[in-house]
């Protein structure tokens, strides 16, 4: 195998490493998307970072989804009717860190009934602020995957 190759192959592990530790949060676990149900604590245990997803489930005759800025969702005000999401299986890929607001735009669902999330996305790598562990794990196997593909890779 060739310098570039190793090169290569060597970025390509790194990027799949990243890929891998992507999550999926299935929001309300399984609850889902409904009514009366704690979003705001829900996310408090949650670390959410770029490239992580958030799977909202819901029945889509009952509900919607709206992501909203800090005050739409503090006054629970939605956009127009036609930036709903609304298939009922909405998934939205975290692609920016800072604070996301998602909020149910029906009847009174996010002012009476507690539809509304707000969660802090991370950038990518970033160590978690409640777990340095997670952080260390991560960094770790971030570095010995490649480097140990690069070894393997070299033997034969």
């Amino acid at each position: 195998m060739t310098s570039s190759s190793f090169i290569y192959f060597g970025i390509s592990m790194i990027l799949f490493s990243s890929i891998a530790m992507a999550a999926d949060h299935i929001v309300g676990d399984e609850k889902g998307w409904t009514v009366d149900f704690n979003y705001i604590q829900w996310a408090q245990d949650k670390v959410f970072r770029v490239g992580d997803n958030l799977v909202f489930n819901y029945d889509n005759s009952k509900h919607n989804v709206f992501k909203v800025n800090g005050t739409l969702f503090q006054n629970c005000a939605f956009p127009p009717q036609n930036e709903a999401l609304s298939t009922g299986k909405d998934i939205i890929q975290l692609k920016t860190d800072g604070k996301k607001w998602y909020i149910c735009g029906k009847a009174n669902h996010c002012a009476a009934r507690q539809m509304k999330l707000v969660i802090n996305v991370l950038e990518e790598g970033a160590p978690s602020p409640s777990s340095s562990a997670h952080s260390l794990v991560s960094t770790i196997f971030g570095v010995l995957i490649p480097v140990a593909t690069l070894a393997i890779t070299a033997i034969f």
